[in-house]
């Protein structure tokens, strides 16, 4: 079946008389054509530069009026037509993109997942690029092919055919971006894995650093060139092939001017970077090869076999579009272009480098499962250099030795001994209150809740003075004041009579016994600690010079 109908000037057929004519079985007027310019052409259509008319059964129009008005008549610009091979072919490569795009986000999910706590140095998106420009891929594929349906549906050419051109270029410079992010994120995993065993080893701003950091933005700037190379255009010219003559005068010169050979050039240099980055990763993360041929050879080996694959396909991807800019015969820029050349050439190296990609996405693991993986290798050969023997999992199970709680209900037991709001301070009088209402009733021992408070030592000269006293803390009263300085302050005071009873009684007791041996011309001064605790006035200070040297008995007393 013909794609299109290539039109071309015909002779009104001949009607009644001379004004006449007749154009599928209906008679019009053959004076107001000619007043209103219009022209018959081969396609069966009637056109005066402005309108344009389908003049065949059924679409033929049932009355002409003077005013160059048809009734109930059909536009050209309608998909009218049966679709044909262009669009049969594009339904399904659509249909094999959709697949993909499905598949694509399952890896997507796979490997853009997280098990690990994310490094500024290897953030997580950088993995997950090249799957989102997969999905561009597919999404400009669909759109591209199922629009392609129109170009065989369209009498004469219009917008469908622009509109497939025009996303099929995206498509193009989606799947370069594809193989950069797969050539590029495989250099990061495997310096991801190098530095793993000592982050230390390689710098990220040395030389190496500096070239991975500037080779990403030198090669979007190329291929974002090939994107205004290619898309802002006037893109109407490509639609003039409704005759042989307006092909070549106008269709074929736009389809391959200067702009669109220098695009592919551009397309060309993204292919070199990508070369180039495959090169810099085998070198700094893969044993080296002394020659130049074992060179060569070593880096083929160390290539992943998906990039051997993938590579040569972007080639192709790179010389069709080159062709495309040369021949316009086999450029899909042409409505009846070679069909098999166009989704050979054009579509089919896209798809198989995204068949490439997802099954090598399948074969491959997570990258943060993976570098588990091998960390718990590296632990468990150094165990074994150093001959530690660790014990399965179910062996604590299997002895008891698992805590009884969970890690939340640590917690929350965490939490319910330092308490809320102000926490020390606010525990702390509440503990306070609880101890001295449990000593007014009776009910509960001291060492129920300081278990310190009956450990005593018999040589040491505080403890007996302590167990001497034998008197229990005052009860806590809290503080009803607005000063929250004089609160805290008496929130301390309480704890400290807490931890240590008895000490203010024994300091007390003595100092009230080194007051008696002071001189008397100072007993009305006020003593050196009083029981409050408000701050001393007193400037006594030879307590320490006139007492007797403290008899050590045992070195628990320094």
């Amino acid at each position: 079946m013909v794609l299109i109908q290539v039109r071309d000037l015909l002779a009104f057929p001949a009607g009644d008389n001379a004004t006449d004519t007749e154009i599928g079985g209906i008679h019009f007027n053959l004076t107001t054509l000619n007043f209103w310019n219009y022209t018959y052409y081969t396609n069966n259509t009637l056109s005066n530069g402005s309108y344009c008319f389908l003049v065949d059964q059924p679409y033929t129009p049932p009355a002409l009026l003077l005013n160059g008005t048809f009734l109930n008549s059909t536009s050209c610009y309608l998909a009218t037509e049966p679709i044909g091979n262009r669009a049969r072919a594009g339904i399904g490569f659509a249909v094999a993109f959709a697949l993909s795009l499905i598949f694509v986000l399952v890896n997507l999910k796979k490997h853009g997942q997280l098990h690990l706590p994310p490094e500024k140095r290897f953030v997580p998106i950088g993995r997950r690029w090249q799957w989102y420009w997969a999905i561009f891929v597919c999404a400009t594929a669909l759109i591209g092919l199922f629009t392609g349906i129109d170009v065989d549906r369209y009498r004469v050419v219009q917008l469908p055919l622009v509109l497939n051109v025009f996303f099929w270029f995206l498509m193009q410079m989606g799947v370069m971006a594809l193989v950069w992010e797969s050539v590029r994120h495989w250099g990061s995993w495997m310096e991801r894995q190098y530095i793993d065993p000592n982050p230390f080893v390689l710098r990220e701003n040395d030389k190496r650093g500096m070239f991975e950091f500037w080779l990403p933005l030198f090669f979007y700037f190329w291929l974002w060139l090939n994107f205004f190379l290619i898309v802002p255009r006037n893109w109407g010219k490509i639609e003039l092939q409704r005759s042989p003559d307006q092909m070549v005068e106008f269709a074929q010169p736009a389809a391959t001017d200067g702009r669109f050979k220098a695009a592919v050039f551009c397309l060309l240099v993204c292919w070199f970077t990508t070369m180039v980055s495959l090169w810099h990763s085998i070198r700094h993360y893969e044993p080296r090869n002394r020659g130049f041929f074992n060179r060569i050879i070593g880096f083929l080996g160390y290539m992943p076999f998906r990039f051997v694959l993938m590579v040569p396909l972007s080639l192709a991807v790179v010389g069709y579009q080159g062709l495309c800019a040369w021949d316009f015969t086999a450029s899909p820029l042409k409505a009846d272009t070679d069909l098999l050349a166009m989704y050979l050439g054009g579509y089919a190296p896209t798809l198989l480098i995204l068949i490439v990609n997802i099954v090598a996405g399948f074969m491959r693991p997570n990258e943060d499962r993976e570098l588990i993986r091998q960390r718990r290798e590296r632990g468990a050969a150094i165990d074994n250099d150093l001959g530690i023997v660790r014990k399965p999992a179910w062996w604590r199970r299997a002895n008891g030795d698992m805590p009884s709680e969970n890690m939340r209900d640590r917690i929350m037991r965490n939490v319910r001994e330092v308490g809320g709001g102000r926490p020390t301070a606010r525990h702390i009088e509440r503990l306070a209150e609880q101890r001295a209402a449990d000593l007014e009733s009776g009910e509960t021992n001291r060492s129920t809740f300081i278990e310190m408070n009956d450990m005593h030592r018999t040589n040491s000269t505080r403890s007996t003075a302590t167990n001497r006293t034998g008197t229990n803390p005052p009860p806590y009263t809290s503080y009803g004041g607005r000063s929250d300085a004089r609160r805290s302050e008496r929130t301390m005071e309480m704890a400290a009579g807490l931890l240590f009873p008895g000490s203010n009684a024994s300091s007390t007791g003595n100092v009230n016994n080194v007051g008696a041996s002071v001189e008397r011309g100072r007993e009305n001064h006020p003593p050196r600690r009083p029981g409050t605790s408000e701050r001393s006035s007193s400037t006594v200070s030879g307590i320490s010079t006139t007492s007797p040297p403290q008899q050590i008995k045992s070195m628990l007393d320094i």
